[in-house]
């Protein structure tokens, strides 16, 4: 339950928490298309690095080593699947291209993680929801995305607290083959759904008693504007892009294979 540690917003003041969500946003998109574009591990690694600043600038470095140990069940069952796919397509044989190829798999997973860990970690739902507004998205679908932006951490702690409720009882999880494992998931998931179901009702409920929805022009106490901090970010967003897009078209990049002098 740990990578949902990478999605629950902490109320920190530094200079990342005080950007503008929408600045951020395009950064974190901007990241994902350099990950996509670039298929060797070499820039993606570095891609990886430079995000390692504003972890560090945010002061949320627990939280995103936490979510990013909780990813890496995800990142090894990533980097198998590409092993596996090569060894069986290639005539059974494995060399260091197929790892290489798998692992650029894994840390380009890992990168968006990352990205995205930094980017909830350090925006709260609230200026997320009125960024969201601000650029003409309908209400209902920035309530609708905002509320599942805070109930991914809620309902990740609650299936926690079950799970050790049910380990208690002696409930055994990490026992058995794999299928066997995922039938003694079932005492946990029918709690967490029923939870689920009345969080939800006791919410509509919330929001039918405060009259939402009555009104279709709604305000708002705040209004979000960017600042010097949010146009630094655009400018070294749009230098990331422009160097990848050089990068790409034009600079030969190595692999790692060739950066130590391997076949």
């Amino acid at each position: 339950m740990s990578v949902f540690d990478g999605l629950k917003f902490r109320k920190i003041y530094s200079p990342v928490h005080n950007l503008d969500p929408r600045m951020k946003f395009i950064y974190v998109i901007i990241v994902f298309a350099v990950a996509i574009i670039f298929s060797s591990m070499i820039p993606l690694v570095s891609l990886f690095l430079m995000q390692v600043p504003f972890v560090m600038l945010a002061r949320v470095q627990k939280q995103w080593l936490r979510s990013l140990r909780g990813a890496m069940f995800l990142a090894l069952f990533i980097f198998s699947i590409n092993i596996a796919t090569n060894f069986f397509t290639q005539g059974y044989t494995l060399n260091a291209k197929n790892i290489e190829d798998a692992a650029t798999m894994t840390m380009r997973f890992l990168v968006l993680v990352e990205s995205f860990s930094v980017f909830f970690l350090t925006t709260s739902p609230d200026h997320l929801g009125l960024a969201l507004e601000q650029s003409k998205i309908p209400y209902e679908f920035s309530f609708a995305f905002t509320t599942a932006v805070r109930f991914v951490p809620v309902l990740a702690e609650e299936a926690q607290t079950i799970m050790d409720a049910q380990k208690a009882r002696g409930l055994e999880l990490e026992k058995g083959n794999f299928l066997k494992r995922i039938r003694n998931y079932v005492p946990v998931l029918i709690p967490l759904i029923v939870s689920a179901i009345r969080r939800s009702l006791e919410l509509a409920e919330a929001m039918e008693s405060r009259a939402w929805g009555a009104t279709k022009k709604r305000t708002n106490l705040y209004e979000l504007k960017f600042h010097r901090g949010d146009y630094v970010l655009l400018a070294l967003t749009i230098g990331v892009l422009i160097v990848t897009i050089y990068a790409f078209l034009y600079v030969p990049i190595p692999t790692i294979r060739s950066f130590f002098g391997f076949p």
